[in-house]
This record gives C-alpha cells, structure tokens and sequence, in this order.
C-alpha cells in the first residue's frame, strides 16, 4: 500500500506542480512613469491573455514612451497609448480579438483596451477607469471594452489625471489635458 501511494505521489507530482499558477506568470505588474506621477498595473493573463501578451509586447518595444493622456474625461476615463505629444499617431501593430466576455468588469481601477466601434480593432490604447463604467462591459447585443488589469498601486496619480483642466488639442475637439501629460516610460516588474 506505501509502495504505491509512492508511486501516485511520483507520478501526480510533477502535474501539481505545474499546474500551480504563480504570480509573476499569470499577473505581471507594470510601472507606468507620467509627468504626473507612476501608478503601477497589475495584469490578468488568465482572462486577458492576449490582451496582457499584446500590451506587454507594446511595453518590451518601448512604444508608449513618449505618448500622451489624450482622453481624459473626469468621473468616466483617463485614456493613452496612441499619440505623441504633437499629435502623431503612432504606427501599430496587428489589432487584438476582444476579449471583453471574459468575466473582468470596468470598476473604478481597472484597466481595459480602447478600440474603435469596430469590435476587434484594439491595437495599443488602453484606459483607466476613474468610476464603476458597467456600460462598457459586453452584453448579449453587442460587444463591450476588454479589461485586462487593474492599478493596484498608485491610484491617486490616476484620479489626479482625470482632474486635471482639459480642452480641444490636435485632431480632438475636446477631452485633451491642457497640460500634456506624458507617459515616460512603462517598466515591467520583478
């Protein structure tokens, strides 16, 4: 009876072992630097993974250096990752499925991907949820805006963003901070 107990032991063990989600593999955590202050995002692999793989192939390439908050509409959303502080577009790559029915809500702290009305267009820009925006979560008519994270350090540097003065800039006729608020770079932890 020892002699096999033994045995399924030795033969479940590396099963159990691997199939121990950890940490750093399944919730990575970036620091996002702004002139504004950093905040750090802690992300979900589990429900976004090809949401999370996208963003942090964005972030490996150093492609949100140098951009700028945008969007920024107090008590709804403070959005980035698209645009240099002239306005430029960046150039980007393929866009991601939506992964908006995964589970993950847009709460105040969240994270999500931006797109267009398309619902597969996601590409680079990413928002913070200021409020609970349930409308942007999917529903049986109609897709919904992919969560992929959630600010687990720092959220006072987003709220500050989202009170900051906004007006018309570039090509935006409205909802652009009046004082440029640039992301500096995105450092992926350890």
């Amino acid at each position: 009876m020892r002699v096999a107990s033994v045995l399924l032991w030795l033969l479940l063990a590396p099963l159990v072992t691997t199939a121990q989600p950890t940490e750093s593999n399944n919730a990575p955590r970036v620091r996002v630097f702004t002139t504004a202050g950093s905040f750090v995002i802690e992300l979900d692999r589990v429900r976004a993974p090809l949401t999370v793989e996208a963003f942090l192939d964005y972030v490996k390439t150093g492609f949100y250096n140098g951009t700028i908050f945008h969007r920024v509409v107090a008590g709804f959303i403070a959005q980035a990752g698209g645009y240099t502080a002239d306005f430029q577009q960046k150039p980007t790559m393929k866009s991601v499925f939506n992964e908006s029915g995964n589970g993950l809500s847009n709460l105040r702290g969240t994270v999500g991907f931006a797109r267009a009305n398309e619902p597969h267009s996601g590409t680079s820009q990413f928002y913070i949820n200021l409020a609970d925006n349930v409308d942007l979560n999917p529903r049986p008519t109609r897709w919904g805006y992919a969560v992929f994270g959630k600010i687990v350090e720092g959220m006072e540097v987003a709220d500050d963003i989202g009170h900051r003065p906004t007006g018309a800039g570039g090509p935006f006729d409205r909802s652009v901070p009046v004082e440029p608020i640039t992301i500096e770079s995105i450092q992926i932890l350890q």
